[in-house]
């Protein structure tokens, strides 16, 4: 297979790459001892065969070496360090009006491109929203929607966070984006069959890098609901034609300060 490539001179033999690769295109045959590509097999160009060999002797036209970084272990986190980091993550209210250059959401964003997809098809995109008109229009648009949808007595009953959302805004309080000044939406088009999979990992992938760049994030739930059920909004916010799977994100720089890690509910496990 031309995309991948073997140096006998670097190569040890040691099969790494035969037993990692997920479609098996990579044998190691008999009495040859230096690992062959079964011609015509399907790469995934997942990347496992250049970061599994410890000796640089694999490579792949997709994935170059040169950008491939070795993994630092003075870089490696411990445990406490790791559950730390998840715990203290929190969803940001309050956002200061201090805007966000775009080199560093473009930085963020290119971090959370590391998440996994199904099948490695890599296909989320990504809307980044700046212009603070616009995102206010957005949430006023999500508002009138939910005056339409609390009419119901069934939807309030059920929902009683809806119409103090509604009120709130009206007493000038965005109860809808929080007046962020960046709304982030990444999607999928109809042909990722695990789209809204993809693009949630890609988001938590983005939610978590956000804190460690002083920046804060917040999942537009209401916004969401809107996009599902009104395609006045979704046209209006500008995701692509042809993208079912969505979901926004506020972005900003935190106006409120944690000091704690508050606890949560113990979780239900079954080992079966």
């Amino acid at each position: 297979m031309g995309i991948l490539r073997i140096d006998a001179s670097k190569c040890k033999r040691d099969g790494f790459c035969v037993r990692d690769c997920p479609t098996v295109i990579i044998q190691l045959p008999e009495g040859k001892g230096v690992p062959e590509i079964i011609p015509g097999g399907m790469c995934l160009e997942c990347g496992h065969c250049v970061a599994i060999c410890p000796h640089n002797a694999l490579s792949h036209e997709g994935i170059p070496i040169k950008d491939s970084p070795l993994i630092l272990e003075e870089l490696r986190i411990n445990e406490a360090q790791a559950l730390q980091f998840l715990r203290s993550r929190r969803s940001i209210r309050h956002f200061l009006s201090k805007p966000v250059k775009k080199t560093t959401i473009d930085k963020l964003v290119k971090g959370a491109r590391y998440a996994p997809t199904g099948g490695n098809s890599q296909q989320v995109e990504w809307l980044v929203l700046t212009d603070r008109g616009r995102i206010r229009e957005i949430a006023r648009l999500t508002v009138e929607w939910l005056r339409e949808l609390v009419k119901d007595p069934k939807v309030s009953a059920a929902n009683p966070y809806l119409p103090k959302a509604i009120a709130a805004w009206d007493a000038g309080n965005d109860s809808v984006l929080r007046d962020a000044p960046v709304l982030i939406v990444a999607s999928a088009p109809k042909e990722a069959m695990n789209g809204m999979v993809d693009l949630t990992l890609a988001l938590s992938y983005l939610d978590l890098l956000a804190p460690a760049m002083g920046l804060g994030t917040c999942w537009a739930g209401l916004l969401q609901g809107a996009l599902l059920h009104s395609p006045a909004i979704k046209q209006a916010t500008g995701i692509p034609e042809g993208h079912p799977h969505h979901y926004p994100i506020m972005l900003g720089y935190p106006g409120v300060q944690y000091y704690r890690v508050p606890e949560r509910k113990a979780p239900k496990i079954t080992f079966a």
